[in-house]
């Protein structure tokens, strides 16, 4: 189950199956996230954005103390905003280097 595509969370009382692909934003909330999906869903999940930060795959990054993005999913990324699904991102001075770098791998 290394390389699975998915993952449930408990929402409402349910298990919901994402595929990682479909996640655009993850925002804290404190002790809770709210995940944005490309089908303009959102979900509420108990867990804080650190511990959801490290089981997540290699294209989430951090990009800010509130906020972890799906690298696939950016649509552009400029001076330090990024748009995920047109919703507007501002990128922290300390992940901005980490941010480009992670980007520039995925140049043509």
């Amino acid at each position: 189950m290394e390389n699975r595509s998915f993952a449930f969370i408990k929402t409402d009382k349910k298990l919901v199956k994402l595929f990682y692909k479909d996640i655009t934003v993850i925002k804290g909330l404190g002790n809770y996230v709210e995940i944005n999906t490309t089908d303009d869903k959102r979900h509420i999940y108990y867990k804080t954005l650190k511990d959801l930060i490290e089981s997540l795959p290699d294209e989430f990054m951090r990009v800010h103390h509130s906020y972890i993005v799906n690298l696939t999913n950016i649509e552009y990324f400029e001076d330090n905003q990024l748009v995920c699904r047109g919703q507007k991102i501002t990128v922290a001075k300390s992940y901005k280097e980490c941010l480009i770098t992670a980007l520039h791998t995925m140049l043509l």
